[in-house]
């Protein structure tokens, strides 16, 4: 009898690893790009701003953020913004929603890409960081990394 408990807690085991690792490969990563940058309040030294990420789920289920970080470079490899969303957001199967993030800046932090903001009428960037999110099949911590250019006619295309 203590055999076949053992064998039986075996098979479980192995099942449950199968099952979470066929998981994760069934899983396919967030894509998440800067949509748009508003500007709430400006000082002597800095201000701050109202950055909204667009994470569109390319999976057939909801996913259920519980948290996510962001690091925002612009330019050639100027850290604009980072920080860490602890509100939970929802993303349904196959489609996107807006995540709004509060960011305070210094002038000096932003020099390089107001120049090329000037100069050019845009500025490249990239978004990168991870995202925890609830799924049917886990949770999962998951990198994204995107890419593009915010114009400050147009707003933000991707790359």
């Amino acid at each position: 009898m203590r055999r076949l408990m053992l064998g039986a807690a075996s098979a479980a085991i192995v099942l449950a690893a199968g099952c979470s690792m066929l998981g994760k490969q069934a899983f396919q990563e967030p894509v998440v790009r800067l949509q748009d940058v508003r500007i709430n309040g400006v000082g002597l030294t800095g201000g701050n701003l109202d950055v909204k990420l667009s994470v569109y789920n390319p999976n057939g289920y909801r996913l259920d953020a519980t948290r996510m970080t962001y690091s925002v470079i612009v330019g050639d490899d100027v850290r604009f913004a980072a920080g860490t969303v602890d509100s939970r957001f929802t993303v349904n199967q196959n489609d996107s929603s807006v995540v709004s993030i509060p960011v305070n800046f210094s002038y000096s932090g932003i020099g390089a890409a107001g120049r090329q903001l000037l100069n050019t009428g845009g500025v490249s960037y990239r978004v990168t960081g991870d995202v925890t999110v609830g799924t049917v099949i886990g949770n999962f911590t998951v990198p994204y990394s995107s890419t593009g250019r915010f114009n400050a006619l147009s707003g933000a295309s991707r790359q």
